[in-house]
């Protein structure tokens, strides 16, 4: 016996349906209806919905129909503010409208996402601007500040997302001046928060929510607890999202700005009072100390931190160095607060100083359990302390299934940045088991066997109600998949070369129309590197543009590959790493081959993956059979993902990696891929792309 909204549901999903008005060439898929019904029935009886849903199923509409015909209030939160933005300006607005639903929608981002008008006001008079061509930039923001309503900065075209100036005119929790500022009222991101609180259905990010559970200041511990319904679109991010946010971070290059800002704000409040050239003077050695301790580290090096300092680092040294900066801080707060009276600027000043003060202590003593340490090297350094996983977070502190006598914690750590401890007491005493709320958490790949413990484990899910829905593609006459057999080893030197002479092959039969996704930033400029020398020696009509990962803002980027062949120039061939991997999307014939060279393994010498592998070692697990393995297989369905997006797609992909035929462990990687067609050799793969031109 089925209930009423899973009636509704069902009647959407018919072929004369409400969807059909809404969705252009909609027509009926029962991976799609199953997937609807689903989600409604957990609506109607509370608890939790696991569901991997393959590419092509259309999950947006399974979760977003039976949300909004409960007449529930819902929370949306997916992977990045760009499908927010498609979400909320695209997804949403049809559906309602093709329900007749009086629905008010909102969507709501983190603060670095609007407008800051007092930071704008500053940056006015800021004579240590970058370059003339910010001054430009900022004038087209003054402009366009006088009319937006939201002030958020995607609305504005032609803003890079690296501008320099966008720190400048947008806010942190650390510099916000609250109740104070002087553009409190008109606060873009204060309107945003109201407009979320009053919605039926809101729209955020995997980050906004994470932010929140460890800082509680981005506006959701408010909304939370007013809505029924929550749904993660994008799941399989949400553990790595989680643990940046669960864990603590303290910067050289915090340090720094902290003491940029303090100079400000001394100079124009209370020059002569303090001493500020001391104190910022102070914080500058003691941050350069930290840096010149490390020495010269390979840049990007993460360095373990297993005992009193990170590998390689004098211990003594490196205490002494915490010693100073911790100092230094306290010397900033303690002149602060001398001044506290004169400004709002100096209250929140001080706030900073005590809290970086805090923090700084913090990693002085030994690492929390169950939490693995390190120091990301660069121009500046990271201190990092991260939690392995956030099964415990989701549990106790979102699902909220804790035990009636749990110690809460005590209630004066509401400054606690680093989101560790538990609520304060006023808070913790309405945890209970929320068994009466929705919970549904939906990607195309969240694992790579049926139980999906890849994705339920680290999220703390394990009770969860698990369906698998497969795609409706027909890969087998769709797609291919050819892994080169006559070719280098992963470790071979040679092996990047003969990437790009491979995709440089297919995209010039194909006239561009390739996507090479590599898994490391070093093969990423090589093969960019090498195919652009190949592609020289064509003629300018038929050389395909050589598009690589970091030349130009992501969006850019994917929109000119999307174009493809246009009047007058061939296609586009993308080299990407990192993002590219997922979230991108050209259907159609602007992608047509996806080159990917090496298998996704987790990288053996990051800490966090070290630790997890040690984790499950001493439960007597086999860290390769139940961690590198998993990983690597959703990285590479997610990969695989790009070629193949709509009914009409066609395609090849190309897996540069010999382990995939020649080792074991390789049936269990291919068996995670879509069921493409086999290429068994070169002539296999010529024959395929001659019949893509076709």
């Amino acid at each position: 016996m089925t209930g009423a909204l899973e009636d509704k549901v069902r009647d959407a999903f018919a072929q004369d349906g409400a969807l059909s008005r809404a969705a252009d060439q909609f027509r009926e898929r029962s991976g799609q209806t199953e997937m609807a019904m689903a989600v409604a029935r957990t609506i109607d009886q509370g608890g939790v919905l696991v569901v991997e849903a393959g590419t092509g199923v259309g999950k947006t509409f399974s979760y977003l129909v039976p949300a909004l015909l409960s007449g529930e209030r819902v929370l949306l939160s997916t992977a990045t503010k760009t499908l927010q933005d498609q979400l909320f300006g695209r997804d949403l607005p049809r559906l309602v409208e093709a329900f007749g639903l009086p629905v008010r929608t909102a969507l709501l981002k983190g603060r670095a996402s609007y407008l800051c008008l007092h930071r704008l006001d500053q940056a006015r008079h800021d004579a240590s601007l970058p370059e003339r061509g910010s001054l430009r930039t900022l004038a087209k923001i003054e402009q366009w500040s006088k009319a937006t309503r939201t002030g958020d900065l995607a609305e504005l075209p032609g803003l890079d997302e690296r501008s320099p100036l966008i720190p400048l005119i947008t806010s942190t929790r650390e510099n916000c001046l609250g109740a104070q500022c002087p553009q409190f009222k008109p606060c873009h991101v204060n309107l945003a928060r109201r407009e979320a609180l009053a919605a039926d259905i809101v729209v955020i990010n995997h980050h906004l929510f994470f932010a929140d559970l460890a800082v509680r200041e981005t506006g959701m511990a408010e909304l939370l607890p007013t809505v029924s319904v929550v749904v993660f679109d994008e799941a399989h991010q949400l553990n790595e999202t989680g643990v940046q946010f669960l864990g603590a971070q303290l910067g050289s290059g915090q340090a720094l700005d902290f003491a940029r800002d303090m100079l400000a704000a001394g100079l124009q409040h209370a020059r002569g009072l303090v001493d500020w050239q001391q104190l910022v003077g102070a914080l500058e050695r003691a941050a350069r100390e930290l840096r010149l301790v490390v020495g010269k580290q390979w840049p990007g090096a993460k360095l373990r931190w297993l005992g009193a300092s990170p590998e390689g680092i004098d211990p003594d040294a490196w205490q002494r160095a915490l010693d100073d900066l911790l100092h230094a801080f306290e010397l900033a707060a303690e002149g602060l607060a001398t001044v506290s009276e004169i400004s709002p600027d100096f209250v929140r000043l001080h706030e900073r100083a005590r809290q970086l003060a805090k923090r700084t202590a913090r990693f002085a003593l030994p690492c929390e359990v169950d939490s693995v340490r390190w120091v990301d090297v660069g121009t500046q350094l990271r201190l990092i302390e991260s939690p392995l996983d956030i099964a415990d977070a989701m549990r106790k502190r979102v699902l909220k299934i804790v035990e009636a006598d749990a110690d809460v914690g005590d209630d004066d750590d509401d400054e606690d940045l680093d989101g560790y401890g538990e609520r304060p007491a006023r808070e913790a005493a309405a945890v209970q088991e929320d068994s009466g709320r929705a919970w549904v958490f939906t990607s195309a790949t969240l694992g790579d066997e049926p139980t999906l413990r890849w994705f339920t484990e680290p999220c703390g899910l394990q009770d969860a109600e698990v369906l698998r829905v497969q795609s409706p593609f027909d890969y087998a006459s769709q797609a291919a998949l050819y892994v080169p057999r006559a070719f280098p080893k992963p470790n071979d030197p040679s092996h990047s070369q003969r990437v790009a002479e491979l995709a440089a092959r297919g995209a010039t039969e194909l006239g561009g129309r390739t996507l090479v996704l590599t898994t490391t930033l070093r093969a990423l400029r090589t093969i960019g590197d090498a195919m652009k020398q190949q592609f020289e020696l064509l003629d300018a009509q038929v050389r395909p543009e050589v598009l690589v990962q970091g030349e130009l803002p992501k969006r850019v980027l994917m929109d000119r590959f999307r174009e493809g062949a246009s009047a007058g120039r061939a296609g586009c061939v993308l080299v990407a790493s990192a993002s590219f991997w997922e979230g991108f999307d050209a259907p159609g014939d602007a992608l047509q081959l996806v080159v990917i060279d090496k298998l996704p393994f987790p990288p053996p010498n990051d800490p966090l993956v070290e630790a997890r592998s040690q984790r499950l070692e001493s439960q007597g697990r086999s860290s390769f059979a139940d961690y590198s393995l998993p990983e690597a297989a959703v990285a590479l369905k997610q990969g695989a993902g790009r070629l193949i997006r709509r009914e009409t797609d066609s395609g090849v992909l190309a897996i540069c990696d010999t382990r995939l035929v020649a080792m074991g462990y390789g049936r269990r990687l291919l068996s995670a891929l879509p069921p493409m067609r086999r290429l068994e050799n070169e002539s296999d793969f010529e024959a395929a792309l001659d019949a893509l031109k076709t």
